[in-house]
């Protein structure tokens, strides 16, 4: 399958790094123009000369700008103010134990986690919808539907964005622009590295860090590893193409074969 995006324009949220940065680069090497948001201009500059660098010839511009506020929003807006494929893939994660979740934490996980894709959305949907075409993608996770424990305000968050995309994918029925969710499984990124030891010995080498946090806190997954992000952005350049045209409102796995075991 040949997929081109030539004369597209897509944003990535949180993008600077980890599976933002690989979804941004598949978007650019299909040949979308690809707009890289973080926090700072500074994380956004250093992430676009590495991305320029890994992949010359495709076309990244900057759109720096803290979403999970409103003059964040109004900056990435400023910087790119239409868009024909927006991915919401800003997300913090951690674990803790549930019942020492704070209600500020609680409040964190859902504003930048939700809320961010709720703002995003309604920022672009009016101009792709006007346009006929858009595609939406949230990025969620295997912790929506298989939620550990030590981390339900994070498997909250990504459940509420499953309804959110679902629920815009119908308000964008018949008008040509897709909504969708993607259902990304434990994926090997600097971040997810942190988070491995906080669970297993700080002393394991990195791989048998990575087979024990496999075998103890995530033993439905098929596979038996963590997934690359690379693995991610192939689900996510598929879905932001003219082929994937009748496919929306749906939650599709990029899980390892996580969830599978825990459906009733």
């Amino acid at each position: 399958m040949h997929i081109d995006l030539t004369g597209k324009t897509a944003l990535v949220t949180g993008s600077t790094q980890g599976i933002g940065a690989a979804i941004a680069t598949g978007l650019a090497r299909a040949g979308a123009r690809v707009a890289v948001n973080g926090r700072s201009g500074d994380s956004v500059g250093a992430a676009l000369e590495r991305l320029r660098g890994e992949s010359p010839g495709a076309e990244f511009l900057a759109a720096p700008g803290d979403i999970s506020t409103d003059e964040g929003v109004r900056q990435v807006l400023d910087a790119l103010p239409r868009a024909d494929v927006l991915v919401n893939n800003l997300g913090v994660f951690g674990a803790q134990p549930a019942l020492e979740i704070t209600d500020a934490e609680w409040r964190r996980y859902f504003e930048v986690n939700v809320l961010t894709a709720v703002r995003m959305t309604r920022a672009y949907l009016p101009g792709m919808v006007e346009r006929s075409w858009g595609r939406i993608q949230n990025i969620a996770s295997d912790s929506a539907l298989a939620t550990p424990a030590e981390m339900i305000h994070y498997g909250m968050s990504k459940t509420a964005l499953l309804a959110v995309a679902r629920g815009f994918a119908k308000e964008a029925a018949g008008t040509g622009v897709t909504v969708n969710s993607v259902i990304a499984g434990p994926t090997h990124t600097g971040g997810v590295e942190d988070f491995v030891y906080e669970l297993v010995d700080r002393d394991l080498p990195w791989d048998e860090a990575q087979r024990e946090f496999m075998r103890v806190h995530r033993p439905q997954s098929l596979i038996q590893r963590l997934i690359e992000p690379e693995e991610i952005a192939h689900m996510v350049v598929y879905l932001s193409s003219p082929q994937a045209s009748a496919t929306t409102g749906g939650a599709l796995r990029v899980d390892g074969g996580y969830v599978d075991s825990i459906v009733p």
